[in-house]
């Protein structure tokens, strides 16, 4: 079987397309990109009761470090039985599930917020998080 230099063009193009779909389907699905500085202003809302980095308890726990912490873990802080049984490492993907709504994602928790339901505001606080609860 011989394959003309059309036919091997039509492949080239169609192998291309696939990977641009395949591509653009995976970006889809991870959501939007995250801005650090838009998502400093939509922390706003979290600050009254979340400190950000010097690990002073409020309300709620320090957000020090939050990144890559296993959920209800801060120490000093009284966490409900759900988040402490919670077992989640959070990340991007379940700070995402959290802020959108939080007493669904963590049944039980003590966090009176009705969530996030801007995936662009999620994604521009968890963005900033990532750069500021350190």
């Amino acid at each position: 079987m011989t394959i003309s230099k059309t036919g091997l063009g039509f492949i080239a193009l169609g192998a291309a397309t696939l990977a641009a779909l395949t591509a653009a389907s995976a970006a889809q699905a991870a959501g939007p990109a995250g801005d650090a500085a838009r998502g400093k202003t939509v922390f706003a809302r979290c600050a009254a009761c979340h400190d950000l980095n010097t690990g002073a308890i409020r309300m709620g726990p320090s957000l020090k470090g939050v990144v890559g912490r296993k959920a209800g873990t801060f120490a000093n802080f009284s966490y409900s039985a759900g988040m402490k049984g919670k077992g989640v490492t959070w990340g991007p993907d379940t700070l995402d599930a959290f802020l959108t709504a939080p007493m669904k994602y963590v049944p039980g928790t003590r966090m009176a917020f009705p969530g996030l339901s801007n995936p662009q505001d999620r994604a521009d606080v968890i963005a900033y998080l990532k750069v500021a609860a350190k």
